[in-house]
């Protein structure tokens, strides 16, 4: 067994690897900017090393760091106005904290929200009067609430349940809050409650099927014209999500009724004619615009691959995010090029990924499929499986898979039931049997891959971080035989402990998955638990934790590793100073580092 707390790597002065390049290289994420200043932007870079967030000034080009922590920062909003940018402040990682805010043009952080004790965040709207906050909390004493902070102003509590909920969203005129609430009591389905700021309702939505509450909504925003009381939502009502426009005050629903297969978000165009649509199907997306006058859809070109975000900017252009597996990801604009390209080194490509589809259990599974160009199987394969579990892998750049492919390996990822984006039923499926749902659907593609040739059954690593990492430990418990390896990264290693540190929301959530609390439903969470089967574990392992981990908490991880130390079963772990996941890069190429050179020691692949 061996353990190792995290630093940073240093600085190396060989050629530098492809791989490490895809994970050095400078990125941007999707800029957000000021509804009514348009030219002031808001972005997330790496160009430091650590991920911060960046001001952008767009009709000079001055770009400012605005951030500088140690454990980087990401979460950041905007105001209205330009004039301010909010960023929420926790301590290494562990997401629990208060938001602060700066000057566009920079100068002192100040509180936010003075009167708001520490919490984790539960959204955040931001008024156009540039003096109210609309913002949501949650804790473990309080469950959620939700407040009114005004400049000068005692904050004022809005709404309060034990259950989870946050804000949606604030209407253009300040008069409207839109609030997703569970307070039935399930976390995967949301309701909506509209209120005045004075806390008095406005409407209630809630979708029920059956008596009993399976179909989810969601708050996508307010309609950008003073006065107006249009709130686009998405719904599930014919299996997956769509939008809707639910005008809260006549009680109006505008159903849009599109005729696409996949799941559909959508926001405003700033003028309020339109929508953008985001079509996501089979692991890839595309973009329409919407026309409220004539009603049809207009397809807004971009390449075959995802878009990981788009915004409708002032003048009717698109700015989108995108990537496929082969290539990195950019920032493009339908009025032409780069939006924004960061000076530095380029990132490397990898190769495109092939779609599979299994027979399974509960229906056919979505695998993509990565693997050294021009190699032939047997291959040393790795299982890298998504977390979340609502969420799913997609034709999108991604650096570790990257990597596994450039050191000899096939990368298969599995969408198993539990992923998003195959309707709801797909998503919803795993309710009850956690875990040993989504094993099943793993499992099928596993025989595939040897029965095809791809794969070589004496090579194979079961790999995954968060509910990845989860299954990852699960499996090695319950398939034994079918891992030669298991790297698990933040996972969920002893569900009944991790059920008790967990923050606020996880537990609402882990109710709704098991039907209940541990004490409420003990064979459940045994079921589902890598604890219970830690005995059966043949496989090495490797475990990676934050140690300031809210969501997936050091001290269940603590308590599967000392039963392995008792087994004297074969394992590492890798201990690092930040939450779930790390935002320098450093400490990313220094596990992935990590975990290709446990992989070379165990099966003897070298790698290039």
């Amino acid at each position: 067994m061996t353990e190792s707390n995290g630093s940073a790597a240093p600085e190396r002065t060989e050629e530098m690897p492809a791989w490490e390049k895809r994970f050095r290289a400078p990125r941007v994420s999707l800029p957000d900017w000021a509804e009514d200043a348009p030219d002031r932007s808001l972005f997330v870079s790496n160009a430091t090393g650590t991920y911060e967030l960046y001001a952008w000034e767009r009709a000079t080009g001055e770009q400012r760091q605005v951030t500088n922590r140690a454990n980087g920062t990401t979460d950041g909003v905007l105001s209205p106005d330009g004039a301010w940018i909010w960023w929420f402040d926790d301590k290494d990682g562990d997401e629990f904290g208060v938001w602060r805010r700066q000057p566009f043009e920079g100068g002192e952080d100040e509180l936010a929200t003075p009167g708001l004790d520490p919490s984790y965040p539960a959204g955040l709207a931001l008024g156009r009067d540039g003096r109210t906050a609309v913002v949501g909390r949650s804790t473990d004493e309080d469950g959620t609430t939700i407040h009114v902070a005004r400049t000068g102003e005692p904050p004022f509590e809005l709404y309060r349940h034990r259950e989870s909920a946050g804000v949606g969203d604030l209407s253009h005129d300040g008069r409207l809050i839109a609030v997703e609430h569970t307070e039935h009591g399930d976390a995967m389905h949301s309701a909506l409650r509209v209120l005045r700021p004075d806390g008095t309702t406005v409407a209630e939505l809630d979708d029920t099927e059956g008596g009993t509450r399976e179909l989810g909504l969601e708050v996508l925003g307010f309609a950008p014209v003073d006065g107006d009381t249009r709130l686009l939502i998405g719904h599930q009502r014919r299996g997956r999500w769509e939008p809707l426009v639910w005008d809260v005050a006549s009680g109006t629903q505008t159903d849009l009724a599109l005729d696409l297969p996949g799941d559909v978000s959508a926001e405003w165009y700033p003028d309020g004619s339109g929508l953008l649509i985001v079509h996501s199907f089979e692991a890839r997306s595309e973009l329409f615009r919407y026309d409220f006058s004539g009603g049809g859809l207009e397809k807004v070109p971009t390449p075959a691959g995802t878009v990981s975000g788009a915004t409708a900017r002032p003048d009717g252009s698109v700015e989108y995010l995108w990537s496929s597996a082969a290539q990195p990801p950019t920032v493009r604009s339908t009025a032409g090029g780069t939006v924004l390209d960061p000076p530095g080194m380029k990132s490397p490509g990898s190769v495109p990924v092939e779609d599979v589809w299994v027979e399974g259990p509960g229906g056919r599974i979505h695998a993509l499929v990565q693997k050294p160009a021009g190699a032939t199987g047997p291959l040393p394969t790795v299982f890298d499986i998504h977390g979340g579990p609502t969420w799913h892998d997609s034709d999108a750049f991604a650096a570790a898979p990257a990597a596994w492919v450039d050191h000899g390996y096939a990368v298969i990822r599995v969408n198993y039931r539990g992923s998003t984006g195959y309707g709801r039923a797909w998503t919803d499926a795993l309710k009850v049997r956690v875990g040993l749902i989504e094993l099943e659907d793993i499992e099928a593609v596993r025989q595939w891959a040897v029965s095809s040739g791809l794969a070589d059954p004496a090579r194979l690593i079961l790999t995954g971080g968060s509910w990845g990492g989860y299954l990852t430990l699960l499996g090695l418990g319950l398939q034994p035989d079918a891992w030669a390896l298991g790297i698990a990264a933040v996972p969920v290693a002893d569900y009944v402990t991790a059920y008790h540190d967990e923050m606020e929301a996880l537990k609402a959530m882990d109710r709704t998955l098991l039907g209940g609390t541990p004490e409420e439903v003990p064979d459940r969470f045994e079921a589902s638990s890598p604890l219970t089967y830690v005995d059966q574990v043949t496989a090495p392992v490797y475990i990676s934790a934050g140690v300031n981990d809210p969501r997936c908490p050091i001290r269940q991880i603590d308590n599967y590793v000392k039963r392995l130390e008792q087994r004297g079963a074969e394992h590492e772990v890798y201990r690092y100073d930040a939450g779930h996941g790390s935002l320098v890069v450093d400490e990313r190429i220094k596990q992935v580092r990590l975990e290709l050179d446990f992989a070379e020691r165990h099966l003897g692949v070298s790698g290039r």
